[in-house]
């Protein structure tokens, strides 16, 4: 507050001189510095091209909306910090929205974020590994939902499959495939997950849990 006050009591001193005096007072309050921070996925020069109108305008009277108007564009972004630095220099925090797989849905392709919310897509090169789904965004929802809830090893899982008899495929690492049942898939996934620390395990390639109370591997 007291730094506020002394950079508007030196504000008010310049501007109550001549006129000369008075544009210079303007113009050193002028944007010249942006600086991005804690940005993971976007580039800190793409969202910098985003806010080119922001340079040269006055640091006082700078309007928040314009810029949140601006970011809210870009997919990625979840939400922002603006901190002014007198007397030119602006601080923009990022927080990004995390997408924890692709989804290719009806030939169109977008990144499911971590709260299920669907992201315009984008070729990425950090992002390229991320597992694929094959289905509907509400299907991976509750399908991912039971997952987590089992502590199932999500991070070795390389595509989601959902077919129109309402069940799931997965593939794993090594394309190693699991095909799950339409009902009470989780005892399914659990005894996957027990199976999966026996010695044998590695020389299996499919597990097909499809017939009620029977195990076909391949």
């Amino acid at each position: 507050m007291k730094k506020r006050l002394i950079i508007a009591f030196a504000l008010l001193l310049l501007l109550s001189t001549y006129k000369s005096q008075k544009l210079f007072s303007i113009e050193i309050f002028n944007i010249k510095e942006i600086k991005i921070e804690n940005n993971l996925i976007l580039s800190k020069k793409t969202i910098k091209k985003n806010l080119a109108f922001l340079y040269d305008l006055n640091l006082f009277f700078l309007n928040s909306f314009d810029v949140e108007k601006k970011l809210k564009k870009m997919p990625f972004i979840d939400s922002f910090q603006v901190k002014k630095i007198y007397p030119n220099k602006l601080i923009i925090r990022i927080f990004e929205k995390k997408p924890i797989a692709i989804l290719q849905y009806k030939k169109k392709k977008f990144y499911i974020s971590e709260n299920y919310n669907l992201i315009d897509y984008i070729d990425l090169a950090n992002n390229r590994d991320l597992p694929e789904v094959f289905g509907n965004k509400n299907n991976f929802k509750t399908f991912h939902k039971s997952l987590k809830k089992i502590n199932f090893p999500v991070d070795i899982i390389t595509k989601y499959y959902f077919y129109d008899t309402k069940r799931w495929d997965l593939e794993i690492y090594e394309k190693k495939i699991i095909k799950l049942p339409t009902k009470d898939y989780i005892k399914s996934l659990e005894n996957f997950m027990n199976l999966s620390k026996e010695s044998n395990f590695k020389i299996y390639n499919v597990f097909d849990y499809r017939i009620n109370n029977q195990l076909i591997l391949k």
